[in-house]
């Protein structure tokens, strides 16, 4: 069965474009070293029947085919555990011998780069799927649908394609060495990384070198794809992420080179910030979320920018939107709203640039290119707690905390809410309990939804088999539409705008 296994997979490699046909010996001798045989014989060539013969069928059979080659690495002793853990780090380490060297993929991308950027991206892209850096299988599990609102279409995904860690390795990782290297799971020396219990193997990853303001940095996707090529652009230093000017031309840099994505930063504090703020990093992707479809609700104008268009975005979120086809006019511009933001305090819409001494009023940038002319999101931000609110006043309240309680970050400013995992469980459960009349306080899981069931779903009429799941999404579309709103630093009412306008008029000052 291994032999056919390494055959099968060698096929693979070759179908997808990871080796040519000149690979293959060596391919197929590198991956008998891996399990510790010696040779294959005639036989096996014989009588193997090949089912790969092209993309759909190379896609189809990969999942199983490195199953049963894990299986038969722990019953030979050649992988230590058999856990999720350690089939991932084993798996990882298989698919890194189909993988050129990152001189290779780097000319590729340059060459290919020479025909389009877009064409680019297209082979990188299908690359880090064919590889298995991207799991294919597993992002298809994940839950997604849309939730029509006021603001747009919401995009709602429930992630299930990121592995829950076992006990075992939890223990595991716990009792051994710990390391510094890499510093974080962004740092370039990632790429080739043969990984640990507390950290992902990375034999199988390439990063592609793009200057940023005369600096260098690296291009690669996420593996977890939240998104259309959703990719993370990393200072090849590891270095705080910070917020300032040159954050804005770095940005604008980025989409110049690949006018076809857009790209954004987290927020550089805490609460209103991304997972990893200690490594300066973007992310981007070629996908067009609900905010950058939202039109413009008010126009503004900023005094010595009268040629940059300007205006208040109709979005649950507070969003400048400027734009210009002179890109160092637009940095100036945005690093004046910036400024002015950092040291900007309004008691009246309790709105405070720091207290104690703790910098509150910070910026999400989003950069893309629309019509020919570069354009900034400019979403204020502001991370200050109280004890009514101790995770945060701008954050989803205790209230939604059943369905997101996690920190609103660049991916949900823009409309797509990436909910936790136990959610496909708990709705399955409400599922059920809707549709038999239990008790919704009956259980814990139950009760934690009971409220919320209660006000917002037990109002629709005749909910059935057919409707359910409707509803259910439908609702907690709405929750994420909630979010957006306790996120806003400015609400969009009447006194919102108004408190918003007073900060426009700070900016003019």
């Amino acid at each position: 069965m291994i032999l056919d296994n390494i055959l099968d997979l060698v096929k693979y490699a070759e179908v997808v474009g990871l080796i040519k046909a000149d690979d293959r010996i060596y391919t197929m001798n590198s991956l008998l070293e891996l399990f510790e045989l010696d040779d294959i014989g005639d036989e096996v060539f014989a009588n193997h029947k090949y089912t790969i013969t092209d993309q759909k069928s190379a896609e189809e059979a990969l999942e199983t085919i490195l199953s049963e080659m894990m299986d038969y690495a722990y019953k030979n002793g050649i992988m230590k555990d058999n856990t999720i853990t350690y089939r991932d780090l084993f798996d990882t380490k298989i698919m890194g011998l189909l993988v050129a060297r990152p001189s290779e993929i780097r000319k590729e991308f340059k060459d290919k780069y020479a025909e389009s950027p877009e064409t680019a991206t297209d082979y990188f892209y299908k690359l880090s799927c064919d590889s298995n850096y991207i799991r294919r299988q597993r992002i298809k599990k994940d839950m997604k649908w849309q939730t029509s609102t006021e603001f747009g279409d919401l995009d709602i995904t429930i992630n299930l394609s990121k592995p829950e860690k076992d006990p075992k390795a939890i223990a595991a990782a716990k009792n051994a060495k710990q390391n510094a290297y890499p510093k974080c799971q962004l740092c370039a020396e990632n790429e080739g990384y043969s990984g640990r219990l507390n950290h992902p193997a990375r034999q199988n990853h390439r990063i592609i070198p793009v200057t940023i303001r005369n600096a260098d940095w690296f291009f690669q996707y996420s593996p977890y794809v939240y998104y259309n090529e959703h990719c993370i652009v990393f200072n090849s230093q590891h270095v705080p992420m910070k917020i300032e000017r040159a954050t804005f031309g770095k940005l604008l840099d980025f989409v110049s080179a690949f006018p076809h994505y857009f790209v954004g930063s987290n927020a550089d504090l805490p609460i209103v910030g991304g997972s990893i703020l200690s490594h300066d990093h973007f992310q981007g992707g070629h996908y067009t979320f609900a905010m950058a479809k939202a039109g413009i609700e008010k126009e503004i104008t900023f005094k010595g920018f009268e040629d940059v268009k300007a205006g208040i975005v109709k979005w649950p979120m507070s969003v400048i939107r400027i734009s210009s086809k002179d890109k160092e006019k637009l940095i100036e511009l945005a690093d004046k709203i910036l400024l002015a933001w950092r040291g900007y305090t309004d008691e009246a819409a309790f709105i405070f640039a720091e207290t104690d001494g703790e910098p509150h009023n910070t910026i999400t940038p989003i950069a893309r290119m629309r019509d020919g002319e570069f354009e900034l999101d400019l979403v204020l931000r502001n991370n200050i707690t109280t004890e009514e609110h101790p995770l945060g006043v701008y954050h989803p309240h205790a209230e939604l905390h059943h369905i997101k309680k996690e920190n609103i970050g660049l991916i949900e400013v823009m409309g797509l809410a990436v909910l936790p995992a136990r959610l496909k469980d708990e709705m399955a459960e409400l599922r059920d309990a809707l549709l038999t009349g239990k008790d919704l306080r009956s259980t814990e899981t139950l009760a934690s939804h009971a409220d919320w069931v209660e006000k917002a779903i037990l109002c629709h009429k005749d909910i059935n088999e057919k409707n359910v799941d409707d509803i259910l999404h439908e609702e907690i579309g709405k929750v994420f539409e909630q979010v957006l709103c306790d996120a806003g630093v400015y609400k969009c009412t009447p006194e919102g705008r108004e408190a918003f306008a007073r900060f426009v008029d700070e900016v003019n000052k």
